[in-house]
């Protein structure tokens, strides 16, 4: 027993002296007591003593006798008693008693409401009485139990018979009584377990060779009893614990414990057993004397002839295996009780002790002592000890492990005292490299019970590193729950200490999506896994990744990126969602190349990351162990969901296409084909796709590539006549047309905005300012007929140099004088003066024109002569004619009439300009009716009109000197004018 149960004293043993004299009396009178007391039994704060005489004592505090009375008059001694705790009511059994009603030897059951008094003897109220019939057999009772509410009693004898007696024993409505069992081995002990919830009542009998179980109430209630186990127990050796309603039963080798549904575990605690008691958690056991043939010389040599007479009274704690106190007793135990918060021992001599428990903290310091901080932890829980000071316990035993050297036992201890426990202690005891598995043990829990700090996580990640324990760290980040851990410094110290995935992982797994393209840009390099992270993020999340590291993303992955900027600037940006490919679909290569090692790539960074808009059962299927990895599940195709967003404008994406021309093209050029571009981004795209152009011709490349983006240049600028008038042309500003230009020396577009503003003389000027002879050429044959001025000064510029005319030519020359002969642009002498500013032009060159100059002269003079000549006769025959009109006859020789050309007949008019018309053809043009007012010739009125017109319209214009002016500064031959506006007569003395 040493080995196995641990011997304490939690206990304090105190005699009890009545302070009352007649109780004082009553105690200590031992042959007197133990003569007088036949049964002791306790309940609702009092202890009940049933005396041979058939009397009844209660006692109260201080063990001072409170009441007493006459329970049986007839002789019967008060054998057994219960108290029903909480109420009045006591129940008694009288033995021995004789009187007419009872046969000999008949026990009597009474029951007393101890809050009632008879007023003719000053007892309690009697509310019933009983005989128990036991077949008319005259055996004791050795055992007795009843239920709380006393309608159902078991009585068991020492004949072997138990009888129950049922009814209501409080309001005395009469009782049935029945022989449930009979055996030859007499009745040692019953109880009852009552359940309630099903109104089942089983009666549990203890022989001295067996322990039965019958129902007597309820389901199941007639049949006959079941032996439960084939062995029994003595008289006092059977009890109820009322705490869980087990059965508890000693013997010499153990306690053992039934319930309904059979034994359960024992206890193993050897030696006899006289009386049995549950305390609490506790089993007093009264052991009695050693026989004389087996008692040990130690105990015989001190105690002499009375060691056959010593007791032993112990109280043992069953599972924790502890003997909580045990002492010896020089007399017989007559009853243990347990009453105003103690257990009490009463002795056949009329002795009493007094067993207070000690305090916890006492029984835990005794433990302390001994080093037994298991037993203490067991002792605290079962005492419902609080965590808190439980924990005290772990980190006492945990020091007392380490001060031992078992590091890993002491860290358990720890561990579980995390909760108040200061961290440093134990992280300092700890700190040696050969116990950093113990440290991280410890730092891990911290997390767990989310007590870390960010200097404990850094330590814990600093562990990881040191041990270069891969597994571990992506267990402690990869965790379910809640986060436990301060999340920039895990990341941040992943990241130095080169665990990018992990940090990754982390930065995902918590929404910090800025974060992870850091992490993948930055540690990782990773910059298509980067792109792709932020190709499945929503637009309000995927903008600032993809502007704080647009410049990278485009000089490493130029045609995904440039793409994600025309998707998310055009308005056609659709996070992607990872979908399953199925094997029918997935490239598959015999050799496991190229494209299984980039679905394993695609899994691997999957499985790590999980994107935003990741389908989950891709995930469920990455992540069976069970199943069998194949390409369909190990690759993944691209999808795209619809999330309506702002675009932002074009034009902040310019500058990360830095040193990147031309993915900035093909980024502007698609931009362009957005409807929804306002007039103003349109001129800001339209205006910097002109510049790269420009920029791209200034390559140092081929010709072909100069002229090739100069003609996307031109193309920009150009006026597209064949647009539709619907259609918006390109709006780009002069001024910046002819600045880039100008930066890039591009002709083409100085001269394109030149023309679309009409300055092509300018334009001809930037050409012979450039002494580019070429140019200046096309340009002049391109705007010289629009333009005549351009060749008087294409004439000064062919002549301004010899090499300049060497290169034009003298054809060209010829051209140019040919121009201006026909146009009438510069007077032959204008011609000459030009050519005579310097020495280049040589007579030769000039001969053809001056020839043909003085040719055409001679005939004009010739002409001009013979019109002169025209106009004198015509005129002189004119005088003629109205010489003749004023003083000559005139011959009218008509025969017909002008106006109906039919013959002439009177009466008849004839006009001085030949014409003759009847009478009656011709319109009265004046006078009354009957007037012979003939008026003008009607073939002559029209012309007549005319001249009149002619007439007055010259009287008034020579009187508008300002038309004359203006006809004289607009006019190329003014002495033409002046001729001119002379003959129509304006310049006469009228007119002035």
């Amino acid at each position: 027993m040493a080995l196995t149960w641990r011997s304490f004293d939690f206990f304090e043993s105190t005699p009890i002296t009545p302070s009352d004299p007649t109780s004082r009396s009553f105690f200590d009178n031992p042959s007197h007591f133990s003569q007088s007391i036949a049964s002791v039994c306790s309940g609702s704060e009092s202890l009940f003593l049933g005396g041979f005489d058939g009397t009844v004592r209660i006692i109260g505090p201080n063990f001072k006798i409170l009441r007493e009375f006459t329970a049986y008059d007839n002789g019967s001694s008060v054998t057994h008693m219960r108290q029903v705790e909480g109420t009045s009511l006591l129940v008694t059994i009288g033995e021995g008693g004789t009187g007419e009603d009872l046969e000999p030897g008949q026990p009597v059951v009474r029951v007393w409401s101890l809050d009632k008094v008879n007023k003719k003897d000053g007892n309690p109220g009697l509310l019933s009485s009983v005989v128990v019939n036991n077949g008319k057999r005259p055996f004791p009772i050795s055992a007795f139990t009843a239920t709380d509410d006393l309608t159902q009693l078991a009585v068991g004898f020492a004949n072997g018979a138990v009888v129950v007696v049922r009814g209501d024993l409080i309001h005395d409505l009469g009782t049935k009584q029945r022989v449930i069992y009979e055996s030859d081995e007499p009745i040692t002990g019953v109880e009852m377990h009552v359940d309630g919830g099903v109104g089942l009542t089983t009666l549990f009998v203890a022989t001295t060779a067996r322990v039965l179980k019958v129902v007597i109430s309820g389901k199941g209630h007639g049949q006959p009893p079941k032996t439960v186990e084939d062995e029994g127990c003595g008289v006092g050796c059977m009890v109820v614990d009322k705490r869980t309603g087990e059965i508890v039963v000693a013997r010499e080798d153990a306690v053992y414990y039934y319930t309904l549904e059979g034994r359960g575990p024992p206890t193993a605690y050897e030696g006899a057993k006289k009386l049995v008691a549950v305390y609490g958690d506790y089993v007093a056991v009264v052991s009695p004397p050693t026989p004389a043939g087996e008692a040990d010389t130690t105990r015989r040599r001190f105690w002499g002839g009375a060691a056959d007479s010593i007791y032993t009274f112990t109280l043992i704690h069953p599972e924790l295996r502890i003997i909580a106190h045990s002492e010896t007793v020089l007399a017989d135990v007559k009853h243990i009780f347990a009453l105003w918060g103690d257990l009490y021992m009463l002795t056949l001599d009329g002795k009493i002790f007094r067993y207070h428990e000690k305090t916890l903290q006492q029984r835990l310091d005794m433990l302390y002592q001994r080093n037994l901080y298991t037993l203490a932890v067991d002792l605290a829980q079962k005492c419902g000890m609080d965590a808190q000071q439980q924990n005290i316990i772990y980190r006492k035993y945990g020091d007392y492990l380490y001060q031992k050297g078992n590091y890993d036992e002491a860290m358990t201890q720890y561990i579980k005292a995390i909760d108040s426990t200061e961290p440093s202690q134990v992280i300092r005891k700890f700190l040696d490299t050969q116990r950093i598995h113990n440290l991280i043990e410890y730092l891990e829990e911290l997390h767990e019970h989310h007590r870390a700090t960010s200097d404990h996580t850094t330590l814990l990640l600093n562990c990881y590193a040191k041990l270069k324990d891969i597994d571990k760290l992506e267990k402690f980040i990869k965790s379910e729950g809640d986060l436990k851990f301060d999340l920039d410094t895990a990341i941040s110290m992943c990241r130095q200490g080169g665990y990018y995935e992990q940090a990754a992982y982390l930065a995902k797994k918590h929404g910090e999506h800025d974060l992870v393209v850091d992490i993948l840009i930055e540690d990782s390099h990773a910059y298509n896994e980067a792109l792709d992270f932020i190709w499945h993020l929503d637009p309000e999340t995927a903008h600032p990744c993809l502007m704080k590291y647009a410049r990278v993303l485009i000089e490493h992955c130029p045609t995904d990126a440039t793409q994600l900027f025309i998707d998310y600037h055009t308005g056609k940006y659709k996070p992607r969602v990872d979908a399953p490919i199925t094997a029918e679909a997935a490239p598959v290569t015999t050799n496991g190349g190229f494209a299984a090692g980039a679905a394993n790539a695609v899994s691997n960074l999957s499985s790590l990351l999980p994107l935003p808009y990741m389908n989950t059962a891709v995930l469920a299927s990455n992540n069976n162990a069970n199943a069998k990895p194949t390409v369909g599940d190990m690759s993944l195709k691209q999808e795209s969901i619809a999330i309506k967003y702002t675009p932002p404008k074009p034009r902040t994406a310019f500058s990360s296409f830095i040193d990147h021309p031309d993915e900035f093209i093909v980024f502007l050029e698609a931009c362009l084909q957005d409807d929804a571009l306002s007039k103003e981004d349109k001129t800001d795209i339209y205006t910097t796709l002109f510049e790269m152009y420009l920029h791209k011709s200034n390559e140092k490349k081929s010709d072909a590539h100069r002229e090739k983006w100069e003609a996307k240049a031109k193309s920009l600028i150009e006026a597209d006549k064949s647009l539709p008038a619907t259609q918006e042309k390109p709006q780009i500003e002069n001024s910046n047309v002819l600045l880039l230009s100008h930066l890039s020396n591009f002709r083409d577009g100085t001269t394109l905005v030149k023309e679309q503003s009409g300055l092509l003389f300018d334009i001809f000027r930037s050409y012979t300012s450039a002494k580019d002879t070429k140019g200046a050429i096309k340009a002049l044959a391109k705007y010289g007929p629009e333009e005549p001025q351009l060749y008087p000064a294409a004439l000064s510029y062919l002549t301004s140099d010899a090499k300049i005319l060497d290169e034009a030519g003298p054809d060209e020359l010829a051209a140019v004088l040919d121009r201006i002969d026909k146009g009438g642009l510069m007077a032959p002498l204008q011609v000459v003066q030009t050519l005579s500013k310097n020495s280049v032009a040589s007579m030769g060159m000039i001969k053809p024109y001056l020839a043909k100059r003085i040719e055409a002269e001679r005939l004009d003079i010739q002409e001009n002569k013979r019109v002169v000549s025209q106009f004198r006769t015509e005129t002189m025959a004119r005088r003629q004619e109205i010489a003749d009109l004023g003083g000559k006859p005139a011959v009218f020789q008509a025969t017909r009439c002008g106006q109906c050309g039919g013959g002439l007949e009177l009466p008849v008019v004839h006009f001085l300009c030949k014409h003759s018309f009847h009478r009656r053809c011709l319109r009265v043009t004046g006078g009354g009716e009957g007037e012979d007012n003939v008026g003008e010739c009607p073939i002559c009125v029209v012309d007549n009109a005319t001249i009149r017109a002619l007439k007055k319209s010259q009287e008034e214009n020579s009187e508008r000197h300002e038309l004359f002016r203006a006809d004289l500064e607009g006019s190329e031959d003014r002495f033409k004018t002046v001729a001119e506006w002379f003959g129509r007569g304006v310049m006469g003395a009228g007119g002035e």
